[in-house]
């Protein structure tokens, strides 16, 4: 039978019984009495010590181990914990013809976000593009395609103001321990098998930021695996083509020699949605908004349907609905080759 860790409680009963039992005559349940008070002491570093032990003992599987544990867990399987990634992008700068922009410079978002130029560039024509990377690891460094960015210090003949070209992408946290814990477990249940689908999934989830992947063997036909996958905690979940690249590389580095790959962003096909419901209040709207936002991310695959039974379910779960009527989408929703649901926008009657 399962052990059960005795309570605090218990343990001070346990002890004040056992004193009386070898001492008579010690009053150990009086009130300030002290042996009552040195059995209170220990009863709790005891208690103490049990905590340890069972956390220690959950540190021994990958199951339930963490952090540094769970570390120790991942290294004797060969799976490591993806690091966090820097962003990454190009940048536009205006200024006087033969002006050099050097490696190293510092461009800032208003937030305070800081990027550093890969390498010397040249004004031509009255401007230069440089390619820039996030002096911070992390998500933080993401921007989207325009974003305003200036000099952290000036330099002749080059505007303070600059700008984004491309959406400054990569940037991706350490992996946390559930999503780590997930692909351990992968590895120790399906061991690799030299090129099965899911060790394609296995090898495009070593690369920071991919939450979501997809394998379909045989696409666009004999000897070809297609890989296609998602990015959801970046500002734009569908990856774009250096993020597509570098999974490429990626992959490429280890697949089989045999098998032709391909990696695609999926194409996205956002849910809009048209819908009355009751009562129509902020926090329904939200928690409706919400649950259809959930119920898309776990019924989206490539080429997949959204079934309209579940779109219906999950405005009737949102938290505060009484009822409703579901305008459109009015039949499932079928989506073609290559192509993935994402949450669109409810247009509210």
């Amino acid at each position: 039978m399962p052990f059960e860790r005795p309570t605090l409680p218990q343990l001070i009963e346990q002890g004040a019984t056992e004193l009386e039992s070898r001492l008579p005559g010690v009053l150990v349940r009086v009130r300030r009495s002290l042996v009552g008070v040195l059995n209170r002491v220990f009863a709790g570093s005891l208690s103490a010590l049990y905590q340890y032990v069972e956390w220690l003992i959950r540190q021994a599987w990958p199951d339930t181990a963490e952090k540094e544990f769970l570390d120790a867990h991942g290294a004797r399987w060969g799976v490591t914990r993806t690091a966090a990634a820097k962003a990454s992008g190009s940048v536009l700068f205006i200024g006087t013809d033969g002006k050099v922009v050097p490696a190293g410079t510092v461009v800032q978002r208003s937030d305070g976000a800081q990027y550093a130029t890969f390498a010397d560039v040249t004004i031509a024509a009255g401007q230069a593009t440089a390619t820039v990377t996030a002096v911070v690891a992390g998500q933080a460094g993401n921007a989207s395609t325009g974003v305003a960015l200036a000099l952290a210090s000036p330099i002749d003949g080059v505007n303070s103001s600059a700008v984004a070209t491309t959406a400054l992408a990569g940037g991706a946290e350490v992996e946390e321990d559930e999503p780590y814990r997930a692909r351990i477990l992968a590895k120790i249940r399906k061991p690799p098998q030299g090129g099965a689908d899911f060790d394609y999934e296995g090898w495009a989830k070593e690369v920071p930021g991919v939450t979501r992947v997809w394998v379909s063997p045989l696409e666009p036909g004999p000897g070809w695996v297609t890989v296609r996958f998602m990015r959801d905690n970046d500002p734009t979940p569908i990856p774009d083509a250096g993020e597509v690249a570098t999974m490429f590389a990626h992959i490429d580095a280890v697949r089989p020699v045999t098998a032709h790959l391909s990696v695609q962003a999926p194409v996205e096909v956002p849910q809009n949605y048209t819908i009355a419901v009751t009562p129509n209040t902020p926090a329904v709207r939200a928690a409706v908004y919400d649950e259809l936002a959930a119920m898309i991310y776990r019924d989206a695959v490539p080429a997949g349907t959204i079934l309209l039974t579940h779109s219906r379910e999950a405005i009737s779960i949102a938290a505060g609905e009484n009822n409703h009527v579901l305008t459109f989408p009015t039949a499932d929703v079928v989506l073609t080759t290559g192509q993935i649901a994402t949450m669109g926008v409810i247009t509210w009657l």
